[in-house]
Formats: structure tokens, sequence, C-alpha cells
């Protein structure tokens, strides 16, 4: 079979024989701004039909759920009633309602809590675990035992260890007298939200362990001799060089964190529901209330209120990843 050995723009190609021949793949040329041009193949319009699949697949089960989620929010829509435009009514009672401010802030401190212990844990192991010691890729595989559990499980699993009566929290409290009488963890207002926090970071720490020990290895080793050679203690290397140089990463994953923490709602609901007296209700728990009093527009007003806010978030960290560029 004779062989392409050349090609112009044309289309016409040097076979192995010195003739020339049509080449199988036509070429046209795309003219840049210095007017030279570059050979494009005729059939790469075809790359939009093999995308288009997928965008029609997006906009289906993304882009029009969203957009029909809004337009409901401004509607007085019940389950038994398509109901009419209110406009911003349904946002208006919202803003208006003390149990969603004090969903708004429940949702403000237990994001923001997980999110740094989350930084602090993450970045600590991780530093650990890229040492060299014996047994380490074990413990490695150790720390990747919380996110692999289902949620489900994992906090089912919490919500037994904080029970009152059998708990194993107050058995080994009772036991070694570091209290005399039973924790309610779960049943005191004051404590129910550090313990709902305390199982969400232990179920999602492992992440970001995982993110930073992988962007951790991407750090030049010559960056770290320079800085022991100048003098840099552990501290000073793992501020100036480990950090600087995982930037990106971290940036990444709190963003990914942070929106899925805002709208987790199986740490809430499988440990306490939302209570006591409405001191876990955070916001998918509060629309998610909403939704059962079969209020669909509310629901999707509540829902989306936290919108304008992830926006925001969401341009400042993309700000921030183009200064790291």
């Amino acid at each position: 079979m004779p062989s392409t050995t050349g090609s112009s723009q044309s289309g016409v190609a040097v076979n192995a024989r010195g003739r020339l021949g049509r080449s199988p793949w036509p070429l046209r040329s795309a003219r840049g701004p210095g007017g030279r041009g570059r050979p494009l193949p005729d059939g790469s319009i075809l790359g939009y039909f093999t995308v288009a699949p997928a965008v029609a697949v997006l906009a289906l089960l993304v882009v029009y759920p969203f957009l029909f989620s809004i337009w409901i929010s401004f509607t007085s829509r019940t389950v038994a009633d398509p109901g009419h435009f209110i406009g911003f009514r349904n946002y208006l009672e919202l803003l208006g309602d003390p149990d969603f401010r004090t969903a708004l802030r429940n949702s403000v401190v237990y994001v923001g809590a997980v999110q740094a212990i989350k930084l602090v844990l993450g970045l600590g192991i991780a530093s650990l675990l890229s040492q060299q010691f014996r047994g380490r890729n074990l413990w490695r595989g150790l720390v990747l035992l919380p996110w692999a559990m289902p949620g489900f499980v994992a906090y089912v699993l919490w919500k037994l260890l904080y029970d009152e009566q059998g708990g194993a929290f107050n058995t080994l409290l009772l036991a070694t007298g570091l209290s005399d009488s039973r924790i309610g963890f779960l049943s005191d207002p004051s404590l129910a939200l550090p313990s709902v926090i305390l199982a969400t970071v232990w179920q999602g720490f492992p992440f970001w362990v995982i993110m930073f020990v992988a962007a951790m290895h991407s750090v030049p080793a010559e960056l770290y001799e320079a800085a022991h050679l100048d003098g840099a203690n552990a501290w000073q290397r793992f501020r100036n060089v480990t950090v600087p140089g995982i930037r990106t990463t971290i940036l990444v994953v709190l963003t990914l964190s942070t929106i899925w923490t805002t709208n987790a709602f199986q740490a809430v609901w499988l440990t306490t529901q939302g209570g006591p007296s409405n001191a876990t209700t955070i916001v998918p728990v509060y629309a998610y209330l909403g939704l059962q009093n079969l209020q669909i527009g509310r629901a999707a007003a509540d829902s989306l209120s936290l919108v304008p806010i992830f926006v925001v978030f969401v341009w400042f960290v993309s700000r921030k990843l183009r200064e790291t560029r």
C-alpha cells in the first residue's frame, strides 16, 4: 500500500513511488492575525457534532431544571395547584422568616467551621504522609476509609456513638470519670451543632488529604533543598515552599468542599433532623421542611437563596486562581 510522505494545502499527497495523489484528509487554511495560516481538516466541524450529545444531555439534566426552579420560585405553586406568578413574594417572606435567618446563620457557622478544620487537618496529615517512613502506604490507605464509607452508614454510626443512653462516647466518659452524668451530644442545643460538625469533618477530611498529598509531590524537590541550604526550618519550608506550591489545589479543593458541605443534607438529617429547637437546621434542611408542607414555590425559593453567595464565592476563587498563573 502506498504511504503518504508529504501533503499540501490543496490536499495533494506524494506517495512512496513519487506519484501525486489525493490525500485522504483534505485540508483548509485558517488565517491568523499575521496573515499566515495553518492547515485544518475540512472535517473539523465534526468536533461540534461530537460534543453536541453531551451538551444536549447537560442542558436537559442541569440547565432546564435550574431555570425551571427559578421560574417556580416566582410562583405560588403547590403540589395540587400550578399557582400563578407572584413576583418576589416568596423571597420577601423568606427574608422575614426568623427560622430562615437561624438556618442561614447555622449554615455559615457549620460550613465555615468544617472547612477550617478540614484545611488544618488536611495540610497537617498530608505533610506527614508525604514524608518517608515505614508503613506510609498503609497509613495512606487507612486515612481514606472514612471517605470510602457511604455517608448514610457514617452518620448513622456517629449517631449511635453520640447516643445518650448506650453510646460509646458516654460510656467512655463515665468509665474514665471524665463526666459524672450522661451528655446529650445531639439533644443539647449548645452541643448539637459542634457534634454534627465533628462527624462531617471525620467523613470528609480524607478527600483534602489525598488531594494535598498528590499536590505536594508535584512541588520540585530543588526548592526544598534551596530553602534548607538557606537555613529555613521545617515550618518555614512548609509556609514558604509547600503552601505556595499547592495554592491552586487548595483553592480548588476549598471551592468543591464548600459547595458540597453547603448543600449537604444527610449529615444533619440523619443525626438531628435539624433539632433540637432548630439548633442544627441549615438551609437544605429548612428547604426540605418547607417542601414537606407541599409549598413548591416557597421551597424553590428556599433552595435558590444561596445561589448569589455561591456566585460571589466562585468568582472570588476564580480570580485568585488567575492570580496564581
